[in-house]
């Protein structure tokens, strides 16, 4: 299932990288071992209010409900699997001009699901949130900036890292099959942030270049999961929230 590449140019997401490292250095996470926990009849319940009862909206929330539940006793490769695989059947590829009449906007995985679209971003949080509720460490996974090579275009991806030397694994839209970014040689990987800290990428080792504390998209989205009904108290290093 080959999609559109997202259609912002690969300068905004630089400049956006180097407006991120200019901000404060607090941190968003505490422990980049916490994992997610939220119950999801919670924001089932709410998510039923906002989008109704009826299909195709429900089902697919339901059918994401019942991917956490089944693959829950999975080995973490599998869960990879499982989620990737789900999360690019289940949403279609739409830049946030068409979807939501802005340049540039972060859906919660809710969001995503109930309008069954997204850009690159929203496939890479569905997935980062589904895998953390699955148990997966935070410190595994990395959302990562790169760029399509051949269409010279700015990008979003998942990565894996099954320890910190270890190869990462490429979740992508553009690819359903789950690669190592060895075998990816149509992407750059540029930037990654994981719980608290931004990486610049340079021949495969990670530079710390700021935090991600005050990420204005990635403040905006926590704070519209909340109201969702996503318990986030685990992902929130400060007191008082992030």
């Amino acid at each position: 299932m080959l999609q559109s590449v997202s259609r912002y140019s690969f300068s905004n997401v630089l400049w956006r990288v180097i407006a991120i490292t200019t901000l404060s250095t607090g941190m968003l996470f505490g422990a980049a071992e916490a994992k997610a926990a939220w119950s999801f009849d919670q924001v089932l319940r709410k998510a039923e209010k906002r989008y109704g009862r009826t299909a195709p909206a429900k089902d697919r929330l339901q059918a994401w409900h019942d991917l956490i539940e089944n693959s829950s006793p999975l080995s973490e490769l599998d869960k990879l699997h499982a989620v990737n695989r789900h999360i690019n059947q289940q949403v279609s590829f739409s830049d946030d001009l068409a979807l939501w009449k802005r340049k540039d906007y972060w859906a919660t995985p809710v969001e995503t699901l109930a309008k069954g679209a997204g850009d690159c971003e929203d496939f890479v949080l569905a997935k980062y949130f589904s895998l953390l509720q699955l148990g997966i460490p935070q410190h595994k996974l990395r959302i990562t900036y790169s760029r399509v090579l051949k269409q010279n275009q700015a990008h979003m991806v998942l990565t894996y890292y099954a320890s910190p030397e270890s190869e990462p694994l490429v979740l992508d839209n553009l690819v359903d099959s789950i690669r190592p970014v060895s075998e990816r040689d149509d992407l750059a990987l540029l930037y990654a942030f994981d719980a608290e800290q931004l990486f610049s990428i340079d021949a495969g080792r990670f530079q710390h270049v700021g935090d991600t504390s005050r990420l204005p998209f990635w403040q905006a989205l926590l704070e519209r999961m909340r109201h969702e009904g996503f318990n986030l108290a685990q992902l929130q290093g400060a007191p008082g929230g992030a």
